[in-house]
């Protein structure tokens, strides 16, 4: 990757990695992708989290999960508190977007922010019946 595109990118994650979205009307803006979205399309079934942590995902497909990522942390925990879940979120997202620009070592790092477990014991609401 070029180093003017890795400047950019770097530069959309300190811009995009934050709690909340403001509007210049001062409302808070929705979040490109729900937590639910994120969960189907980046971690169910394999998912794009793991063909990108196995190495085998496109530059696209890298900078398709670290915006899904973002929207993370853009969202609201369902259950728990919103510290927690930005040290989550946050987590998740710096690993993709090291994966993104090409850091050594950042494969390992995103098998290691996506547990599952850590996350959902905090966030997660119980099924409803």
């Amino acid at each position: 990757m070029g180093k003017s595109f890795r400047l950019v990118l770097r530069a959309c994650v300190a811009l995009g990695v934050s709690a909340y979205v403001i509007a210049e009307d001062g409302e808070e803006q929705k979040p490109k992708h729900t937590i639910e979205q994120v969960m189907e399309k980046a971690l169910k079934g394999g998912g794009l989290n793991k063909k990108v942590a196995d190495g085998k995902a496109s530059n696209e497909e890298k900078l398709q999960l670290l915006d899904m990522y973002i929207s993370l942390l853009e969202n609201k925990p369902p259950k728990g508190d919103n510290a927690s879940w930005q040290k989550l979120a946050g987590a998740t997202a710096l690993a993709a977007a090291k994966v993104a620009v090409g850091r050594p070592g950042a494969e390992a790092e995103l098998k290691k922010a996506t547990n599952c477990k850590a996350c959902h014991s905090e966030h997660k609401p119980a099924k409803k019946e």
